[in-house]
């Protein structure tokens, strides 16, 4: 049976809306979203577009990791557990082919704002390959005018020698595996972690001068209640991280076969996860920090909370980000780039990948070209996940596209949503409510025309 401890107690309203709107629904850190590339948009279109990325001022750079040393059941990602030091060096030479193609087809040399490692499990990295891995890349690119440089991290494996590594070549944060320090739900999902190691990972970093960490929880694991996850939270916030985010976890077998190794008897029903969600939102608030969006917190002074007081926040497929820039480049199997009308993503088999990388061929499959239309829908979703309201009007005019009819779509779900108190809907501002807050994305779902055909690819709003 789903756990029951710690549970809150629902009202009769909040019971209804959560029956009514706990929907599938993307995630929105894009739109299109993946569900909607196809092979009709490949690599020719990157290179096209590569040839002109760099009219666009700064780029982010996202390098993929698909290595982990053991499978997280819950994990979403694009992994495998690898223990062969050979099999991710060699991954490394490939990283550095790919960027090669890339700045070829950029013509000149691309400055980066923004360097990002995720994975998987970055420092699964050998320490010299880490510094190969980043000093290639600033052979290629310019690093000169670079803001941040991040990277995920599994504090299992995270050692000295990487710390000191990543310190050097000028690492400014770090985001820590966590998601829930209860023995019982770790061994429901094949994560066993101690807080100590925890504590002596973050401690390793401040010490290397990596002083932004964020720590990477879930709710909605098997065995997981409101105590398990508050009991989490009281032992994190103990490091007084910069920042947390506090993902729901999305059950998503049919995509992700390994998690038919959890027992959904053991995972909580939506009421349980919407407890856990406001009494995590409560506890972080409480504790001093920002809510950020639908699943971010942060310390006052760190820069993610200050964008979101003044509506610069932003959202890409790290999460929440003050990221600004136009063009993402990704590297490595499964990455994903953009320009502002055009995505494109990489083979997701990493075998695939080094075949074509190998050959000096562009890895990517498969992509989506931005009509107007669709430009201005993903501008109104990034402004109700970030902001919780949107201008629709101001949004179409800062982008110069004709509004009339393009949105009418809309018009039916947003009428229910107002009905029930979610949103308030005047003209073209739409408003999320306090008490619409929990179903962000399910408001963000009514601009959305091609959520009826591929719901049931995504995880519940809830």
């Amino acid at each position: 049976m789903p756990p029951t401890r710690g549970q809150s107690t629902m009202t009769p309203s909040e019971a209804q809306l959560i029956a009514r709107w706990d929907g599938h629904a993307p995630r929105y850190t894009s739109y299109p979203t993946a569900a909607a590339f196809g092979p009709a948009v490949g690599a020719a279109d990157w290179a096209d577009a590569l040839g002109g990325a760099a009219a666009h001022g700064p780029a982010s750079l996202y390098v993929h990791l698909p290595f982990c040393k053991r499978l997280c059941w819950y994990c979403g990602c694009n992994t495998r557990a690898v223990n062969r030091a050979e099999t991710i060096s060699s991954y490394v030479d490939l990283l550095l082919r790919e960027a090669d193609l890339v700045a070829k087809n950029v013509g000149t040399r691309l400055r980066i704002d923004r360097l990002h490692l995720g994975g998987g499990t970055p420092n699964m990295l050998a320490p010299d390959d880490l510094r190969r891995l980043v000093e290639g890349l600033a052979d290629r690119f310019d690093f000169g005018t670079l803001t941040e440089f991040a990277a995920e991290l599994d504090p299992e494996t995270l050692t000295p020698a990487w710390v000191a590594a990543a310190g050097d070549l000028g690492l400014t944060r770090a985001s820590l595996g966590v998601q829930d320090l209860s023995p019982e739900v770790q061994a429901a999902v094949n994560r066993p972690e101690a807080f100590e190691t925890i504590i002596g990972a973050a401690q390793s970093l401040r010490r290397a001068g990596i002083f932004s960490l964020n720590l990477d929880l879930m709710y909605g694991l098997p065995r997981q209640g409101v105590a398990e996850v508050e009991a989490t939270l009281q032992q994190v916030l103990t490091l007084r991280p910069e920042r947390l985010a506090l993902f729901g976890y999305a059950h998503v077998p049919w995509m992700k076969p390994h998690q038919k190794l959890i027992d959904a008897a053991e995972l909580a029903g939506p009421a349980d996860r919407f407890a856990m969600s406001r009494a995590a939102h409560d506890l972080l608030v409480a504790a001093g920090y920002e809510a950020v969006g639908l699943d971010h917190f942060a310390l006052p002074n760190d820069d993610l909370a200050a964008a979101a007081r003044v509506g610069r926040l932003r959202r890409n497929f790290q999460g929440y980000v003050t990221d600004a820039c136009e063009v993402l480049i990704g590297l490595g199997a499964s990455s994903i780039s953009r320009t502002p009308d055009l995505y494109v993503q990489n083979v997701a088999l990493e075998r695939d990948w080094r075949a074509a990388v190998g050959a000096g061929l562009s890895p990517v499959v498969r992509g989506t070209r931005l009509s107007q239309r669709d430009r201005l829908i993903a501008a109104v979703i990034e402004r109700l996940m970030c902001d919780f309201r949107v201008d629709v009007d101001a949004v179409a005019a800062d982008l110069g596209v004709p509004l009339a009819g393009q949105l009418d779509f809309a018009a039916p779900t947003l009428a229910r949503l107002s009905a029930d108190g979610l949103v308030s809907h005047h003209g073209g501002l739409v408003e999320v409510t306090g008490r619409g807050r929990p179903f962000l994305r399910a408001v963000a779902a009514a601009f959305d025309p091609a959520v009826p055909s591929t719901t049931p690819r995504h995880a519940r709003v809830i």
